[in-house]
């Protein structure tokens, strides 16, 4: 039988997610990605914490295409992990190709000052 897109998706995350592991000093930036919104998370994976989180819903990037929204969020993320005294992160994609909104998203959590 033929596995739907999300089927598809979920399997390549758990085999990111086999390899990737977030710890209180570089906790894990997990990506989801809706029609309408984009979210993220910074995960400490041992404790089981979310440490902080960002939204297009949230941050004031209602105005623009969804990529300029995604690279607002990942400022925000950025500035809300530095406020938290994190400064490097593993980036978990979560199984989506890492193009369009997904590395608008990296490349604002970058200029904004995340090591990954």
């Amino acid at each position: 039988m033929k596995r739907t897109k999300e089927e598809k998706r979920r399997r390549i995350h758990y085999r990111i997610r086999k390899k990737i592991s977030g710890t209180a000093e570089t906790p894990r930036l997990s990506v989801y990605k809706s029609n309408t919104a984009i979210y993220c998370q910074l995960i400490d994976d041992v404790n089981g914490h979310t440490l902080a989180a960002a939204s297009s819903k949230e941050a004031n990037a209602s105005s623009g295409t969804k990529s300029e929204q995604a690279k607002a969020v990942g400022a925000l993320i950025a500035e809300k992990a530095k406020s938290a005294n994190i400064l490097s992160v593993a980036f978990d994609r979560g199984g989506y190709l890492y193009h369009g909104r997904i590395k608008a998203l990296a490349d604002g959590a970058r200029e904004g000052g995340l090591q990954f």
